[in-house]
């Protein structure tokens, strides 16, 4: 693989204990500067992380480096799992563009729309013990949502999470948005018209979505932030996970979101859909969650469990919308929270999310146990597009380049196609 050029690493190495694997993570306190147009990366000389794999760290962090010179980035935190072990970690960028901190491994973002990852696996998990059955309708349990022509009556759990509601695709969301109650807004959903009857398609929802919260508060008898805590993320090890504002705003160093390098008001709105866009912590964290979906703590989630929650039940449409990485996807589909689709003919699972100010992403390979998890206070769609460039590494297929990034803001390294040391 041809590097040109090899940026110098800002790095802060911390050993952590990862099912008994010691990692270290890299840490970048560098911001790229606008000195000129384009932006550039200006990295200070220090010691360079132990990334180890077969995947090449140097060149991924390289390609990073470029992408975080566009001026859509303000914070980002990677990580990759390779082969089940947690391989890379790195933060770049800063939490805020004035007086902001350098983004590390332990600094906490939203995870948006990845938090259904979470409703969809607890609730494949409780079905599994027998609080409920996921064939169950929801007109057994007291929940707040109404759909057109009482179809609540005869929606199952099952169908509720794979987004089978019939609604119009986010439906009401500005509403929660301009602060109006949730449970609220679930009742009047019964007015709106439906794309299609319910259980027959798929129309992506998050206030609807969010009416399994009350599903799990019903046959548990707590609340859902505390249920996922103690059955989840405690379990885990996922020591910075958290539900709700307090959660992010309380943790030692937490990133703020931003649009084109402006920082935005801090929304709320949408912790009130725990179940849709609640979860927040850092991005070691989100990797820890990572494999657990691939299967690899099953002291604590069950085969049957990762893979009932994993399982297709509706066909969906492409997603990245109008990215070319979205060309190369096909068969893609929706489970309990979790989407998966096949990229150049290999089977990917996952989700993104995305609120003002804040993207996220987890994405991997089941079969190699390998995937890639970021988390950015920002707006910015170039992480998303990054995916398919990693992935063409992973499997050894000739670089294409997905970011698009502007003369001068480009690395000279193709992220693929090249042998591996």
């Amino acid at each position: 693989m041809k590097i040109a050029v090899r940026a110098g690493l800002v790095a802060v190495l911390a050993s952590i204990a990862v099912f008994g694997v010691s990692l270290l993570l890299g840490r970048s306190d560098a911001r790229p500067t606008a000195l000129a147009s384009p932006r550039l990366a200006v990295p200070a000389v220090a010691a360079e992380p132990a990334w180890q794999g077969s995947l090449d760290y140097a060149a991924l962090d390289e390609r990073l480096q470029a992408m975080m010179g566009d001026p859509s980035m303000t914070g980002l935190a990677v990580a990759v799992v390779e082969d089940g072990r947690i391989a890379f970690v790195r933060g770049y960028g800063v939490t805020a563009e004035a007086g902001g901190e350098p983004i590390d491994a332990a600094t906490s973002f939203r995870w948006a729309s990845v938090s259904k990852t979470v409703a969809g696996v607890l609730s494949a998990q409780l079905a599994a013990e027998g609080a409920f059955s996921l064939s169950e309708r929801l007109s057994a349990f007291p929940t707040s949502l109404q759909l057109p022509g009482g179809a609540e009556r005869h929606l199952t759990v099952e169908q509720l999470l794979s987004q089978q509601t019939g609604l119009p695709k986010n439906a009401y969301d500005g509403r929660l948005e301009g602060g109006e109650d949730p449970v609220a807004i679930r009742t009047s959903l019964a007015s709106v018209a439906t794309v299609c009857p319910p259980g027959a398609c798929h129309t992506y929802q998050n206030i609807a979505f969010d009416a399994v919260s009350e599903v799990i508060a019903a046959r548990t008898g707590k609340a859902y932030e505390q249920v996922a805590t103690e059955r989840l993320f405690a379990p885990l090890g996922m020591t910075s996970a958290t539900l709700g504002t307090t959660g992010l705003t309380q943790a030692r160093r937490w990133a703020q979101p931003h649009r084109h390098g402006q920082r935005l008001p801090f929304g709320e709105a949408y912790y009130r859909v725990p179940a849709a866009a609640g979860v927040n912590s850092n991005i070691v964290d989100l990797a820890k969650w990572m494999q657990a979906l691939m299967g690899l703590r099953p002291d604590v989630l069950s085969p049957d469990v990762v893979s009932a929650a994993q399982r297709p039940r509706v066909a969906t449409g492409r997603p990245y919308g109008r990215m070319a990485m979205a060309r190369e996807i096909t068969d893609a589909g929706y489970g309990l929270g979790v989407r998966s689709f096949a990229y150049r003919g290999h089977l990917l699972v996952g989700h993104s999310g995305g609120l003002s100010g804040y993207r996220a992403t987890l994405l991997f390979d089941p079969e190699r146990r390998t995937g890639i998890a970021m988390l950015w206070n920002s707006d910015a769609g170039l992480p998303f597009r990054f995916q398919g460039e990693f992935f063409d590494h992973v499997y050894d297929l000739p670089f294409t380049d997905f970011l698009e990034l502007e003369e001068g803001e480009a690395s000279s390294i193709a992220l693929a196609g090249s042998p591996r040391s």
